[in-house]
């Protein structure tokens, strides 16, 4: 594929007479698709972005960071946190699925809110996303310091700072297909070992293991005691002080936008990835977070953040019901999770910047990629600030400069979300407008509008929400340091905003009837529509009856 393709539309964004006879001839053939105008190669998979999709944001939020929120909120708490944040990823998903289909660009959703939005939206959310990419890296980097110290604190942190550093950017260096098998392997790590830690856990929670629990009742069973004992702690104010952290476990998960830029046929893999969503929530965190609720004490003082060793509470869970062997699996399993997540986000950060360069919102430059489509001037300023920023972990303790870091980027992620049902929304709006019909989608969500609303009032909500813990946090006195240590990000986007205003000098809102929904749209042929409704895995072979 060359870096720029022969523009299929007219200067009104009607499909042009070319487009027209192209559109059902040999640019199918070639695995080209109208509007990618950029050097990024479709060499991925339904299986890759499927997986991606999965587990590509299970990392240190998830398997570290309950361990904070455990001990800030109670069992309720945290279960509570992560079914709400449940709710508004899935909502954002449908979003996802419908525009990243029609619209399967490099920076997604950053590209969707020029067009739908305002360019100034669209450049102050590609900048932050940027951000929130590479403090995400040196997040997952601390966290891999973190899982290592339970076996040896010998190794000086800065030393595993920069090895760590240099697996993620190996993992970004390879062909991008490369990189997307071995996202695909860690996948499948991560899924398949939360079978092992749901099963063990009931049984643990039973009084299976050596020890029968942590402190355990008579009979060796723990059961819901913990939630009968201090089932919420800290009150109101210890619940929304989980939502950061909830958000932050959930983020990446609008990867699968991103990732549709370099896929054969958005219209057959993303669907996949949208719909297996529900499967990501519901075992990694929904059942997740319940396992650890009732095993692992919110008192305990081993939990990321306490006094102890800081160790991850499923870890915990293995080691205090004296399950030694699967203790040390699990934190192999949490190692492979944070590098995976890590490797994602330079991979991640680098097309947002690809994006914003497409749209003349950053250098030129930063748009060029080599012959195996890797765009190495977005790659190399990610994975360096990513890296260095972690080197903050030599001189802060690991729960501290987590805390930090999730703070600010789950408040990027909530920009982003927010962002991604506003233009679903907006373009819905735009489609009517033009006095198009719904049944040309090539992909609809059963739940607009419905889920687009209950997303975007879900971000707005949190981000002052978060305002509040920002000027009077659990646990601390209200101060300035406080204050732009947690919501540094909103500071940010906001002069971002303005000063993009400023310089586009653009109306408040990109008109309805004047967006064009056809420049950087792809039109499918009608042999792409095949296989879209292909039967999954369980009804094909378990044979359950589908509907034609």
């Amino acid at each position: 594929m060359s870096g720029v393709e022969k523009p299929l539309s007219d200067t009104k964004g009607v499909p042009s007479k070319d487009a027209e006879e192209t559109i059902v001839g040999e640019i199918y053939e070639d695995g080209v698709d109208h509007g990618a105008d950029s050097g990024l190669q479709r060499q991925l998979s339904s299986r890759h972005i499927s997986m991606i999709g999965l587990a590509s944001s299970i990392g240190m939020g998830l398997w570290l960071g309950s361990g904070t929120s455990l001990k800030n909120a109670g069992p309720a708490g945290i279960f509570l946190g992560y079914i709400l944040s449940g709710t508004i990823i899935w909502s954002v998903s449908q979003s996802i699925g419908e525009m990243a289909i029609m619209y399967p660009l490099p920076s997604a959703f950053v590209q969707w809110t020029n067009i739908f939005v305002d360019e100034s939206a669209g450049f102050a959310l590609g900048w932050a996303y940027w951000f929130s990419y590479w403090i995400t890296i040196a997040n997952e980097v601390q966290g891999a310091i973190t899982v290592l110290n339970f076996w040896t604190s010998a190794v000086p942190t800065a030393a595993l700072i920069t090895i760590f550093w240099f697996v993620i950017v190996l993992m970004n260096v390879g062909a991008v297909k490369w990189f997307a098998e071995i996202e695909v392997v860690a996948a499948a790590i991560k899924f398949g070992f939360i079978f092992v830690v749901i099963i063990s856990g009931i049984v643990l929670s039973a009084g299976g293991g050596p020890k029968g629990g942590y402190p355990a009742r008579p009979g060796g069973t723990i059961g819901f005691q913990f939630w009968n004992e201090m089932a919420f702690i800290n009150g109101f104010k210890g619940f929304i002080s989980v939502m950061p952290t909830c958000i932050f476990a959930l983020s990446g998960s609008e990867n699968a936008g991103l990732v549709a830029a370099e896929t054969s046929n958005p219209l057959r893999s993303v669907p996949k990835a949208v719909k297996s969503i529900w499967v990501r929530l519901s075992l990694f965190y929904i059942l997740g977070s319940l396992i650890v609720t009732i095993n692992v004490s919110p008192k305990d003082e081993n939990l990321f953040g306490a006094s102890g060793t800081n160790s991850s509470p499923f870890v915990i869970m293995y080691r205090n019901s004296g399950v030694a062997p699967l203790a040390h699996i699990m934190n192999a399993v949490i190692l492979v999770s944070v590098l995976s997540t890590g490797g994602i986000s330079g991979y991640a950060g680098s097309r947002v910047l690809v994006g914003l360069a497409q749209l003349r919102m950053a250098p030129k430059v930063l748009q060029k990629t080599d012959s195996w489509g890797r765009p190495w001037w977005g790659l190399a300023p990610t994975l360096i600030i990513g890296g260095g920023l972690a080197y903050l972990n030599v001189s802060n303790g690991g729960a501290t400069v987590f805390g930090w870091f999730s703070n600010l980027t789950s408040l990027f992620t909530l920009f982003g979300w927010g962002m991604i049902c506003l233009s679903h929304i907006r373009m819905r709006a735009a489609w009517k407008v033009q006095g198009r019909s719904v049944e040309e989608l090539p992909w609809k969500s059963k739940v607009f509008p419905w889920a687009a609303y209950w997303g975007l009032f879900w971000c707005v909500a949190l981000i002052i929400i978060e305002f509040y813990l920002a000027v009077s946090p659990l646990g601390d006195k209200p101060s300035a340091e406080n204050f732009f240590a947690n919501y540094l990000s909103v500071v940010a986007i906001i002069i971002l905003y303005i000063g993009a205003k400023i310089f586009y000098r653009g109306r408040r809102w990109n008109k309805l009837e004047d967006i064009n929904l056809d420049a950087c749209r792809r039109f499918y042929a009608p042999r792409d529509e095949e296989g879209k409704n292909e039967k999954s895995f369980a009804k094909k072979w378990l044979k359950f009856p589908t509907k034609n």
